[in-house]
């Protein structure tokens, strides 16, 4: 990992794998880094012993909580709040509602 790897933020995605979540935490992984390839350094997956657990967290800070925020977020709530917090001044375009 370069230096520039290690100053940039890690965003990690608990899930209770028992629900078979493993599919939907590697989907919203792959959009994450999809869009945020210049802005993060890594997503992580993990498994969790907690039954019903989905977290989403960046540099520990927790961003998403299925059971504190009601579900699952939408793809695009959860890169506008990742967006609040890497790069703030970007635009997301379509996701926004640009044209």
């Amino acid at each position: 990992m370069t230096d520039d790897q290690k100053s940039k933020p890690r965003i990690s995605i608990s899930y209770c794998p028992k629900c078979n979540w493993l599919l939907r935490s590697a989907w919203m992984a792959q959009e994450i880094l999809g869009t945020f390839v210049e802005e993060i350094s890594e997503v992580s997956l993990s498994p969790s012993e907690v039954p019903g657990h989905f977290e989403i967290r960046i540099d520990g800070i927790l961003l998403w909580c299925r059971k504190s925020d009601g579900g699952f977020p939408e793809v695009k709530d959860l890169k506008k709040r990742i967006r609040d917090r890497v790069a703030p001044d970007r635009d997301l375009g379509h996701i926004e509602g640009h044209g």
